[in-house]
């Protein structure tokens, strides 16, 4: 059944009235919520706000390296060390390292740029940071519905954003609805925030509606893999932050690691690897598995005589929105806005973006607030991306705009440039970068690439990918719709596989997409929906952009730990 049969025999669904209705329970989401709720505190009016969050509990869904700039918390609450925010582990030391297969380079610290160095910041679990700021919004009278998906935009007459609606519980793969069956219901407010996080459902069709991205770059992105380990107390350094560049990937590839320690001997190890790569037959999970076995990141992970003892706790994989200000649409349109990562806030050279969709939240809760208590609704918030450009942040993302862009022309020119940008001139540089192409135009056909042999893993040091999202916690509802859309099921095959050599099958970090042979011998693609960690990388890299990435039932996907 489609959506419109499901409503006109199961409808209409019971519709919720509230002041602002935030989609996505992340730091984004939730900061906006808490400063509308204390400007109503200190200013003694009543402002009503939901938060919807897909995930079971805030946070299961979060992914991030992460270190962390306290600057956007330290706004919202002054006082967050007293209230016991999980900010605990505080940066002593960093180090920028270059790669090659077998050696490597360390930058001395007194040529690091500012945008390098993390003196005052703090290497935390962004997971239990977002279940601290759920708590602190629901003591603010913060209403949080987690295990709801918005799939919906709903829309007025006039063509203005009015709320969303979650999705039907219920419906068995064949799109009917079973015993189980719960029909979604309407969120409504003067304004809908949309904090989805990177590569948002519903962000990006808002985007595409009401041509926010007009002017701008091609949005750029990146997939972030991560595991938490737990080391031998004598090779762990409390607050030690080191990042890498160079091997696995070679020099016209976009990608780069990170490993920070935090306490209790845990470590997170990372690696980012820029959606806009070329090769087909690349994996990013692959090369960080490969990027694990370089002599200096194993050191952490074993004894003197080689013997892995450290033990991996958990897995998972997110896109980063990494384009920067050149590619920021405009994050307001009739009715609602977008904040943090939903429009691309993250800062590519720091490697941050937490700070900023704090930020980012604040400031459209600011403009919302003074909206709704002025009697408008549903109209544009003009002041927040007019408050934008006033702000920190904005001087902060300019400093960095071309980081990204240099890497076109490959990691020694990226390294030079990057660093007279940011070290000689203060990123108070006189000219933009621009870029011209989307991530999935820049994959080659097959037939013009090496293909890439990669060690088989070891179950000790590395990993294949179904061991790793059972430690992700990765479960859905079986007997639903798969929630990743193929517009021509006749693609993947004749175009992808014939072209392209089958990317999907690699570029997924979780093993969803598989190609099998049927009985006669031809291929198909097999898509184990129930694997996805919904990291949105096969909506993005898709080079016939034939995959569309819904949200499947709330409550599902992975359920992060510590990460």
């Amino acid at each position: 059944m489609t959506n419109e049969e499901i409503l006109a025999q199961f409808g209409p669904r019971e519709a919720m009235e509230y002041d602002v209705v935030v989609v996505g329970g992340g730091p984004g989401g939730l900061a906006t919520a808490i400063r509308l709720k204390q400007l109503a505190a200190e200013k003694g009016t009543d402002v009503t706000v939901v938060v919807l969050e897909k995930g079971s509990e805030p946070g299961a869904h979060i992914l991030s390296g992460a270190i962390m700039d306290p600057i956007a918390l330290t706004e919202l609450f002054p006082k967050w060390k007293e209230m016991g925010a999980p900010l605990n582990q505080p940066v002593t030391d960093d180090a920028m390292v270059f790669l090659s297969e077998k050696s490597s380079f360390r930058m001395p610290n007194f040529l690091l740029p500012k945008c390098s160095q993390n003196h005052g910041n703090y290497v935390i679990s962004l997971g239990a940071l977002t279940q601290w700021l759920g708590q602190q919004a629901e003591n603010l009278g913060v209403e949080i519905f987690p295990g709801f998906a918005a799939a919906e935009v709903l829309y007025n007459a006039d063509g203005s954003v009015k709320g969303v609606a979650t999705g039907n519980m219920g419906i068995g793969k064949d799109g009917e609805p079973t015993d189980h069956f719960q029909i979604g219901m309407e969120l409504l407010g003067k304004y809908t925030i949309f904090a989805e996080g990177s590569r948002g459902h519903l962000g990006k069709q808002l985007i595409a509606k009401f041509k926010l991205d007009e002017g701008c770059d091609p949005q750029a992105y990146g997939i972030g893999i991560k595991e938490l380990w737990e080391v031998d107390p004598s090779r762990h350094q409390p607050g030690f932050a080191m990042h890498t560049a160079g091997w696995p990937m070679d020099e016209q590839t976009y990608g780069g690691s990170f490993m920070y320690h935090m306490e209790d001997n845990k470590v997170f190890f990372g690696f980012v690897t820029g959606l806009n790569y070329s090769n087909p037959y690349l994996s990013p999970f692959e090369e960080f598995q490969r990027w694990k076995t370089h002599p200096n990141i194993r050191y952490y992970l074993e004894n003197d005589k080689g013997e892995v003892t450290a033990k991996r706790l958990s897995y998972g994989a997110r896109a980063i929105t990494a384009g920067g200000l050149v590619s920021l649409p405009k994050t307001v349109f009739p009715g609602g806005a977008l904040v943090g990562c939903d429009a691309g806030f993250l800062n590519v050279s720091r490697i941050k973006g937490s700070h900023s969709a704090i930020k980012t939240g604040m400031l459209a809760a600011e403009a919302a607030y003074d909206a709704i208590v002025a009697n408008r609704q549903h109209d544009e918030l003009s002041a927040y991306p007019e408050a934008f450009e006033r702000s920190w942040l904005f001087k902060e993302l300019n400093k960095s705009r071309n980081f990204k862009a240099w890497f076109k022309w490959g990691l020694t020119i990226a390294t030079l440039m990057n660093g007279v940008e940011q070290f000689a001139l203060r990123g108070n540089m006189p000219w933009t970068l621009r870029r011209t192409k989307a991530d999935y135009e820049y994959l080659k056909p097959a037939a013009e690439c090496k293909p890439i042999d990669y060690p088989k893993p070891d179950g000790k040091l590395t990993f294949d990918r179904l061991s790793s999202i059972f430690i992700a916690n990765v479960n859905h509802e079986e007997n639903q719709p798969a929630h990743l859309i193929l517009k021509d099921a006749s693609v993947p095959v004749s175009i992808n596989l014939a072209k392209y050599a089958g990317p999907e099958a690699r570029y997924c970090p979780a093993g969803v997409y598989e190609f099998v042979k049927n009985a006669d011998n031809t291929e198909r693609l097999q898509i184990n929906a129930q694997n996805c960690v919904h990291c949105k990388t096969c909506d993005i890299k898709d080079p016939t952009q034939n995959i569309n990435w819904i949200t499947p039932e709330g409550g599902g996907g992975p359920n992060y730990v510590g990460m």
